[in-house]
């Protein structure tokens, strides 16, 4: 019985490195790639006639034709031969139409193939994410040379109207480097992001760093594996969870905190805005808060300095933690979770003064009785729905460890 071809990813085709002989590997169904001893990577589909093993029938070469696109042809092939045709004609009218690429969709395809096999797995996440949640949703089965400025503008706006002005940034940007690559590759002939200017999508503040998914879990487990002290650990899981400023959870003490209600009553007096803030615990940093209570040192403060028990540590602390640990999260600061914290809370759907309200920086007077209590059912739940997508994180296996454990099976 005929081994069974197991499926390429993107990942393996950009792995496989030439060789002093052309070598060929098979996706299935027909598909394979060949390796040239120059590097170059070609599709083939592979196929018997009446009984006869036929010569390959090419299919393109693989910078210009996504593992997608070339699984497409091989179906289509595949159904021809199996009603008795030879594909080899049609192949040959295929590849004489590659050059249009016609539409974004598989330009898109292309171009991740192509021009993104360099960049880092966070890049290429957050800019796939960018075209398959916005862009190709909307105009992926456009023509190349049928997108306007008005369509970039148009999936802009849908994601303002979601509460997300940088990530409609983002995503223009995203459009507008697809279109820089298209252009070089001669599949396009103008830019329609490069004429929506940027200030009119979204302001640009001193700060928009968001950490994506995948950064987040990357520096707690380097918090978590390192040689700082346990309390600046827990210190920097607390500040992700609880979404508060440095300052506020630096300076808490303990007659702040009721555990057992899983309440942390911050005095208007340590606020920004000189209101009382109180933070729902997830359960998650209920029992951080207990590991450091049972461990304490000081009778006041959760974070006490080294140097006495009547102080807290120092406000640059934990950037000096953070900073010695050497991560490779480019641009990162501290205050940058609290972005974090409240761009993907937008994203899962939260309302943007629920997430006002969880940051500290609502004014609002909460009326009732009644509406104390929604408030506060609304805020717990927030902040345990954000603590365990912050887990997640944590939990989830690195794409490089789930490459290398795939490659050593």
């Amino acid at each position: 019985m005929p081994k069974t071809a197991l499926p390429l990813s993107e990942a393996q085709i950009r792995a496989m490195e030439p060789r002093a002989t052309r070598y060929s590997v098979a996706d299935g169904n027909g598909l394979i790639l060949e390796v040239m001893p120059t590097g170059n990577k070609v599709w083939r589909f592979r196929y018997t006639l009446e009984g006869k093993r036929q010569p390959l029938t090419t299919i393109g070469d693989y910078r210009r034709i996504s593992l997608r696109v070339a699984r497409e042809r091989a179906r289509k092939y595949a159904e021809m031969v199996a009603a008795g045709v030879s594909p080899a004609a049609t192949a040959r009218r295929d590849r004489g139409a590659e050059k249009r690429v016609d539409l974004l969709r598989d330009a898109a395809e292309l171009y991740m193939t192509a021009a993104m096999a360099s960049k880092s797995e966070e890049y290429q996440r957050t800019t796939r994410r960018a075209l398959d949640k916005d862009v190709l949703r909307s105009i992926g089965n456009k023509p190349i040379g049928a997108v306007t400025s008005d369509d970039i503008v148009a999936i802009c706006e849908r994601i303002k109207k979601r509460g997300s002005p940088k990530m409609a940034l983002h995503t223009r940007n995203v459009i507008k480097r697809l279109y820089a690559f298209l252009i070089a590759r001669q599949l396009a002939t103008s830019n329609p992001a490069a004429v929506v200017p940027a200030r009119f999508i979204a302001t640009q503040d001193s700060r928009t760093r968001v950490l994506a998914p995948g950064e987040i879990g990357t520096t707690l487990r380097a918090i978590d594996a390192s040689s700082i002290r346990r309390p600046l650990k827990l210190a920097l899981h607390l500040l992700v969870l609880t979404m508060v400023r440095k300052s506020e959870l630096i300076e808490a003490t303990w007659a702040e905190f009721d555990l057992k209600a899983a309440l942390w009553k911050i005095p208007a007096t340590r606020m920004k805005n000189g209101r009382e803030h109180r933070v729902y615990l997830p359960q998650q940093a209920v029992a951080m808060l207990r590991d450091l209570r049972e461990a304490r040192s000081s009778r006041t403060f959760v974070f006490p300095s080294v140097r006495g028990e009547d102080r807290p540590i120092a406000k640059s602390t934990l950037n000096q933690a953070v900073k010695a640990l050497g991560l490779e999260i480019e641009h990162f600061v501290l205050h940058d979770f609290r972005r974090t914290a409240a761009t993907h809370l937008l994203e899962m759907d939260h309302a943007t003064d629920a997430i006002e309200t969880a940051l500290g920086r609502s004014s609002k007077e909460t009326a009732t009785a009644t509406e104390q209590a929604a408030a506060a059912e609304q805020q717990r739940s927030l902040l345990q729905r954000w603590a365990d997508f912050v887990e997640a994180q944590i939990d989830a296996v690195p794409p490089a460890v789930t490459a290398r454990t795939r490659a050593a099976a």
